[in-house]
Parts: structure tokens; sequence; C-alpha cells
């Protein structure tokens, strides 16, 4: 297995026989988003390429599933999305899997959330994200994630809707300040760090990492015909589900320690270039 801290994408490039990769999935923001939440241009083009090919991208991330077909509206008949943090999986407008909380137990956490100052909850359903607070600040950091978001008078109220997560946004740290605070879900709830400001409690069996695993099933694609890129906690499993897994320069440093591979920084289209080099394309 590679040593993540010794390659690089000249080392990538001399792989021999080129592996047969026949599935690819990347985190966004922090990933395959640069700081200005740009994509870079030469990403549509790939996109087209990998399909010739027979090769499947998935976005994979911790956005709401909207969110992902707003920002892939042009290809979204050609990807497989991996939403909420891989709670929800669609392909071409159908559900291929999801993995959905207790309401009672999102209730219970939204609850908490309201005991930490600093912070402020999203319960992700399925037909909607719900928010209860609605300061022009706290909106501004969901409306780009949940861009189908209703504002109700109590999250602990809402009903009629399958809950896939809580995603927690902290002015302070979520690694710091919300995660420590909601160390009681740990129990029964996978409790992942998203972000430097977000973390997401979600089902004790959801995570990206097995979301790709099905998306594998399905296609009948092994882990060695697998590549991934991430960069920040809510990652780490997407990391074991590929041979060919890759921690951003700009990654978290657990991250890194868990990916076989380390690919340049966001801002420097680094998803894009390792795939290309990768696949022997430049």
């Amino acid at each position: 297995m590679p040593d993540s801290h010794q390659h690089d994408l000249a080392e990538l490039s001399q792989l021999h026989p080129r592996p047969d990769i026949r599935l690819i999935a990347a985190d966004l923001d922090g990933t395959l988003v640069d700081d200005e939440k740009r994509i870079h241009d030469e990403f549509w083009p790939l996109v087209d390429e990998l399909r010739a090919r027979g090769i499947t991208f998935c976005p994979a991330s911790g956005r709401q599933y909207y969110s992902l077909l707003q920002t892939f509206e042009d290809v979204a008949d050609e990807v497989v999305f991996l939403a909420e943090n891989g709670t929800y999986v669609m392909a071409r407008g159908k559900e291929v899997s999801s993995d959905c909380m207790s309401l009672e137990v999102a209730h219970r956490v939204c609850a908490r959330v309201r005991e930490i100052p600093t912070a402020a909850a999203v319960l992700c359903g399925k037909l909607s994200a719900y928010v209860e607070r609605t300061d022009d600040e706290f909106l501004r950091r969901v409306r780009p994630y949940y861009p189908r978001e209703r504002t109700v008078a109590d999250l602990t109220a809402v009903e009629g809707d399958q809950v896939l997560k809580v995603a927690i946004y902290d002015a302070v740290s979520s690694e710091q300040n919300a995660a420590p605070r909601l160390e009681e879900f740990r129990e029964t709830q996978q409790v992942a760090i998203s972000g430097p400001r977000w973390v997401d409690v979600m089902s004790r069996t959801a995570n990206k990492g097995r979301a790709l695993q099905q998306v594998q099933q399905a296609l009948g694609v092994t882990r060695d015909q697998t590549m991934a890129f991430g960069d920040f906690l809510n990652d780490l499993e997407m990391m074991d589900a590929a041979t060919y897994s890759f921690a951003m320069a700009n990654a978290h440093p657990l991250l890194k320690e868990r990916a076989n591979w380390v690919a340049p920084t966001n801002n420097a289209n680094g998803v894009v270039r390792t795939i290309r080099t990768v696949l022997g394309l430049d």
C-alpha cells in the first residue's frame, strides 16, 4: 500500500499498469471546491471524459441533495450523489439508499443544541431542511448548503419528514466547542465533524464510506477500482473504502494519516489534476 507521505503527482504518473478505476468519489467544500466556492472549469469536461471511459463520478458531501443537484445540474444524469454525509444516495432523481435517524432523537439533539450559546441546528429531512433561528448571519451560513429550507417556530415539533441528520453550526468551533457538548449522543448516533464550524449528528451506521460501499456493490466495482478525495473528518471512512484514497494537502492531519495518498490543495485544482495524472489523461 502506498505511503501517503512519500508520493506526489510526479510519482503517481509513473504508476504501471494504470489502475482500472471505475468509481471516483470527491467531497466538495475544501476538496473539489476552492475557497471561493468555485469548481475549476477543467472539471466539467473531465466528467464527460470519465463517463465515456465507463467511470462513475460521485459528489460526496455533507450538503443537502438539492444543493448538489443545483451545483451539478448540467451533469446530474451522469453522476451519483452521496448527499448529507452519505445518509442519502441519489441517482437520476431516484433514491439508491438512505440511512435515517429517529425523529425523536433528532428532536432531542435540537433541544440540546439550544443550550449551546454559539450554535444552532438544522434539521435535515428528505423533503426539506428546517431551521428555527432566523438571524441573517446564521441563514447566510445555512442557505448555500441547504437551498430547500423552511423556517419553523420549533424544531422539536417538526413532523412528517424522514430525518437524515441534524447539522449544527457553531460560530466558535465544531471540534472544540459543539462536538464535546454533544457527547451524550455518541452512544447511539454518529457525531461527525464535517467542517471547522459544522458537526453532524446522524444514524450510527451512516457515513460516506458506507454509502460509497453501497454504490460499489450496486455497480459491481471493487475497492481497488475506486478513488476517493476528502479534506475533513467526515471523510475518514471514505478513505477506507478506496485503495486510491487521497487527502487534500489542506486536509485535517487525521485525514492525511488515514489516506493512502496526498493530493494538491483544493485551491490548486487538486482533484482534477490527480484524476488526470492517475488515469494518464495528460
